[in-house]
């Protein structure tokens, strides 16, 4: 392990009598990075998440922060890690002061540094005007920013965010976006969350996990890639038979779908839409529309979950 490598997951696993909520699941984190941990609903994101910040102990493999093994020195290891749950352990009848300041002393910050960490914690989360107000009092947005107030306080090497941007309104969603991306220049983060431009938006890595299981590990803009053009959308007024169509150099295959529109598929560094017009105009077949096709983020999660599903099908 690099000493530049915070957190080091080895095939970790949770059962809960036969079922098991999370299964074999390795993964690294290095400093700097931002790791999406993308999921489904139920898939086991919350369950790993809470084995990695020592909440819930794994029923099989190991979980080491900052070299520091999570179940051997549990204190020493947890004293490097930040975590916002997805229900933020609020006390809303204390101040944002009030709070911060009891976060300070049970992370352990001496008592005469513990005035610079909650103003240094203030500040990097937008809270120094809300400072004496009643948590309580606060927006979902603001009791949010509270939330990840508590997590960094410490200065922790890790910092842990379940579902941060649930229930936010699109300005406080962009407003915690970029605190979250403010801290991975200093920290490690790892974003649990079901919503995938979150993961797009914020994440410089992307893990995705379905039912209990890692099956998508990549960096965010190998992702992108795959959601480069791989299909034009085709409009005749005077339409050939499909088979014309499919002769044309670097179509691979051709869908027809209704009102006269076909689905041109090809190789992602041939596109043959050139070869299209000209065949198009030569023959009159009376082009209306041609446009490239890009796979969604949705698109390619359905393709990934769907993929395992069959696998595992077909193995059974």
């Amino acid at each position: 392990m690099s000493k530049d490598t915070l957190v080091q997951v080895e095939h970790i696993s949770r059962y809960y009598g036969p079922n098991a909520a999370v299964s074999q699941v390795s993964f690294e984190l290095q400093r700097g990075e931002v790791l999406g941990f993308l999921g489904p609903n139920g898939a086991g994101k919350s369950t790993a998440m809470q084995m990695i910040t020592g909440n819930l102990a794994p029923s099989a493999g190991r979980v080491r922060i900052c070299g520091i093994d999570l179940l051997d020195q549990p204190r020493a290891a947890k004293a490097e890690i930040g975590y916002l749950p997805e229900q933020p352990p609020l006390y809303r009848d204390f101040t944002v002061d009030e709070y911060l300041i009891f976060c300070a002393r049970i992370n352990g910050i001496a008592r005469n540094k513990i005035k610079a960490a909650v103003q240094r914690a203030k500040e990097r989360c937008g809270l120094t005007e809300v400072s004496r107000r009643l948590i309580n009092n606060l927006s979902k947005g603001f009791q949010q920013r509270v939330g990840i107030a508590q997590a960094i306080i410490h200065s922790p090497a890790v910092v842990v965010l379940d579902e941060p941007t649930v229930g936010l309104d699109p300005i406080q969603i962009r407003e915690i976006r970029r605190l979250i991306r403010e801290l991975g220049n200093d920290h490690g983060v790892i974003l649990s969350t079901h919503i995938l431009p979150e993961v797009q938006m914020t994440c410089d890595h992307v893990q995705i996990i379905n039912k209990g299981k890692l099956v998508f590990s990549d960096r965010i803009e190998n992702l992108n890639q795959r959601m480069q053009s791989v299909s034009l959308l085709l409009g005749l007024r005077q339409p050939p038979e499909s088979s014309e169509l499919g002769a044309i150099d670097g179509v691979k295959s051709v869908e027809i779908l209704e009102d006269r529109h076909f689905r041109i598929f090809h190789d992602s560094e041939n596109s043959p839409a050139e070869g299209i017009v000209e065949q198009a105009v030569k023959n009159g077949w009376g082009l209306f529309e041609l446009s490239p096709e890009r796979k969604t983020l949705e698109q390619i999660f359905v393709d990934i979950t769907s993929n395992e599903t069959t696998v595992e099908e077909d193995a059974a």
